[in-house]
């Protein structure tokens, strides 16, 4: 099952918050897609990291056993 833009969104407002964040679907089947994601939480931190800590807030959906997500192209930055 594929998931929607507004779930993928609020997993990670909820993991992240205070978060920026923008999805969009890159191919439109709901499985590949896009984020970026703007926090203060990022400050200092490497894109390795900054990108765990997204994949954190995912609860397992990446790639899990429901396979909700096969595909996330992530944008992460700190705030200017």
């Amino acid at each position: 099952m594929a998931m929607e833009l507004s779930q993928l969104k609020q997993l990670i407002e909820e993991g992240l918050p205070g978060s920026q964040v923008t999805v969009s679907d890159l191919v439109g089947d709901k499985n590949h897609l896009s984020a970026t994601v703007v926090s203060e939480a990022f400050r200092g931190k490497s894109r390795v990291q900054q990108h765990q800590m997204v994949y954190g807030a995912l609860k397992g959906k990446m790639d899990g056993a429901d396979g909700e997500l096969h595909a996330l192209q992530l944008s992460t930055s700190a705030p200017d």
